[in-house]
């Protein structure tokens, strides 16, 4: 596809200023402050330094030009905490830009800072690392203003909604409520919604703003609202290293929610250092939109590719991040998908780091050359240990999530037996346009932060939202809600749920809170009381599924354990696993969505009910004649023989 009226960017001009450094922005020591930046068009660059970040320039000097497009300066002495930005001039036009390569920035992000980044570890973050691998990933969706935001959060009022709550601890070194929930919850992986610094929130405002993030204005600068000082850049990097470590030390690992595929603005620091080079265009010369937010990086030219790969990398060296998901991961390419997971791997080890994305985008995009989309359709060409977000389990389970009204599975639809025992064996069978290579390629989940929370939807889609108040319990709702949850946790593949999901989450029908109120947003710890049986059978489904080997398994040969699938009727499938372990068990499941009561009739053999519609957590010896066990309306049922 044609890139539009930038034709100049072309694989001679890629060849001409590649620049495979990794030190663009400012490398600053005790001794200096090298500051480069990558230009190749400009005809000047200008230094200006500032005590900082509202007050005016103290000095200024020309940066010199050198190869590859790259812009020097050299300043000897300590220059940590100094604040500058550039003057860059290309074809007789000046803008006056940050540094989008910075690692510290001012509030609100348009004046970058000079860091000595060993300056900003907190106390014994130099031994700081992962917790070990377990058997299972299962990620945890958390957004992190939402997180203590609430007052009933046990955080101190000025830390909530902040990276500094879940490092505090009180006086007897105690863990507030909403992270002891999220220790004892037993999930593997906290993923943050997007934690570097956006633009659609004011830094200095008040506390009542509230935005996901999906808007990145310096991609390698941790967000400063979420600190107790965004105009002190090394506060905000302090702050974000300590939230890492503490969830660290609490057994969870930290994935990062970024996005690469757009800027908060055209108008970007991108743009402003080299015009033109790092957006998509159309043949007319307009900006393409397949983000549905204005603009598309042009993910395939060189030096965006080297951006993009170089920013994950320092993330996960100077910060400690242990994944990384994808926003819009259509709008990225597989050769950059790959390089990414594949230098990764090289660095920390094949495997430790998580990659995964969503494989698709909100509109068609020109592409480069030779290169391939990261959408739904090229994952087999995507490296195996690269997963995506699996809207068409989730859709099955619980209903379109664009139709308020249209049920799933568990909650009234009809005709998807056989869909359900696709998404079991991680759709191995290749479906559609969907054809994994191995279940270690798939995501698992019903409710993310986008459209409605499960709660929600299932409100919605019983036909009685209008009399509804979704701050109560209902039967039927909690029963469909624990079926989903049961079904996603038997399903192949790795796991991912929405913080809140465990105990009714609601934002009272809102499907689109990207910039609601906090207080439609935050996660109410009162209600995680008021639905703890809800919680508890969560717990006991994260605890059964790292208990289940045959459910673990990422191979391309995973989906052979799946044997004796049948679907009954409308809403009753059951299907075997072999599971393996010392002792060669297998595994029967079973989902009833129906209103009534079924039966089934299990081979021979001895087994245990180990889950059913109210315990995740059983060693419970099956006594039937003839092995027949009833399985309960809207409910699941596990049993080992």
């Amino acid at each position: 596809m044609s890139v539009g009226n930038h034709t100049r960017f072309d694989k001679e001009f890629d060849r001409r200023y590649t620049y495979e450094g990794c030190d663009l922005g400012c490398t600053c020591t005790p001794d200096r402050a090298v500051f480069k930046l990558w230009s190749p068009e400009a005809s000047c660059v200008e230094l200006f330094l500032y005590r900082d970040d509202t007050s005016d320039a103290f000095d200024r000097r020309l940066l010199e030009p050198g190869d590859q497009g790259v812009w020097t300066y050299t300043l000897e002495g300590d220059l940590h905490g100094t604040y500058y930005d550039y003057e860059v001039t290309v074809a007789g036009h000046t803008a006056r830009t940050a540094d989008p390569y910075a690692a510290a920035c001012g509030c609100n992000g348009a004046r970058s800072m000079a860091v000595n980044l060993s300056r900003t570890d907190p106390e014994g973050f130099e031994k700081d690392c992962a917790p070990p691998r377990q058997p299972e990933n299962i990620i945890y969706e958390l957004h992190v203003k939402d997180f203590s935001y609430d007052t009933q959060s046990g955080v101190p009022a000025e830390r909530r909604g902040k990276f500094s709550a879940f490092s505090w601890k009180d006086q007897e070194g105690r863990l507030p409520l909403c992270m002891e929930h999220l220790k004892s919850l037993g999930v593997t992986h906290v993923q943050l919604l997007p934690i570097y610094d956006f633009g659609s929130v004011d830094e200095g405002g008040g506390e009542d703003q509230f935005n996901w993030g999906y808007d990145p204005m310096n991609y390698n600068v941790p967000e400063g609202s979420y600190s107790t000082n965004p105009s002190d850049g090394a506060v905000r990097i302090r702050e974000c290293k300590e939230m890492i470590q503490a969830l660290h030390q609490n057994g969870v690992r930290v994935v990062m929610d970024v996005v690469y595929n757009h800027t908060y603005a055209a108008d970007s620091w991108l743009e402003r250092s080299a015009p033109g080079y790092y957006y998509r265009r159309w043949a007319d010369g307009g900006l393409s939109n397949g983000s549905g937010c204005g603009n598309d990086i042009a993910a395939g030219r060189a030096m965006v590719d080297n951006y993009i790969l170089h920013s994950v990398i320092y993330w996960a060296r100077e910060y400690h991040i242990d994944g990384f998901r994808f926003d819009l991961m259509g709008l990225l390419t597989v050769e950059l998908m790959n390089r990414i997971r594949w230098t990764l791997d090289s660095l920390f080890g094949p495997g430790e780091k998580l990659v995964y994305g969503e494989p698709w985008r909100a509109a068609d995009s020109p592409t480069e050359p030779g290169t391939t989309s990261a959408l739904k359709d090229s994952v087999p060409r995507l490296d195996p240990n690269i997963a995506v977000f699996c809207d068409t389990t989730r859709d099955a389970v619980k209903g379109d999530c664009f139709h308020a009204e249209q049920p799933g599975f568990v909650n009234g639809g009809t005709g998807l037996g056989e869909t359900i025992l696709c998404a079991v064996s991680g759709w191995m069978g290749g479906v559609g346009d969907f054809k994994p290579r191995a279940c270690s390629q798939v995501i698992n989940y019903v409710s993310a932060h986008d459209n409605f929370t499960l709660w929600d939807k299932l409100a919605q889609s019983s036909g009685k939202a209008g009399a509804f108040s979704y701050q109560d319990s209902r039967e039927d709702l909690l029963a469909q809600n624990k079926l989903a949850a049961f079904i996603c946790f038997t399903c192949q593949g790795n796991l991912f749920l929405q913080a809140g999901e465990e105990f009714a989450r609601t934002k009272l029908g809102d499907h689109n809170s990207y910039k609601s109120s906090p207080e439609i947003n935050k996660l109410d710890w009162h209600r995680a009381w008021t639905f703890g049986e809800l919680t508890d059978y969560y717990r006991q489904l994260i605890r059964l599924r790292k208990s289940l080997p045959g459910l673990c398994d990422k191979t391309p040969e995973a989906a052979k354990r799946i044997v004796e699938a049948n679907v009954y009727r409308d809403g009753v499938v059951s299907f075997q696993v072999e599971d393996g372990g010392a002792r060669g068990e297998r595994l029967f499941v079973a989902y009833n969505a129906t209103e009534h009561d079924y039966a089934i009739q299990l081979p021979s053999g001895r087994w245990t009910i180990r889950a059913d519609g109210v315990s995740a957590d059983q060693h419970k010896p099956l006594i039937s004649q003839g092995n027949w066990v009833t399985v309960h309306p809207r409910s699941g049922m596990l049993l080992q023989k």
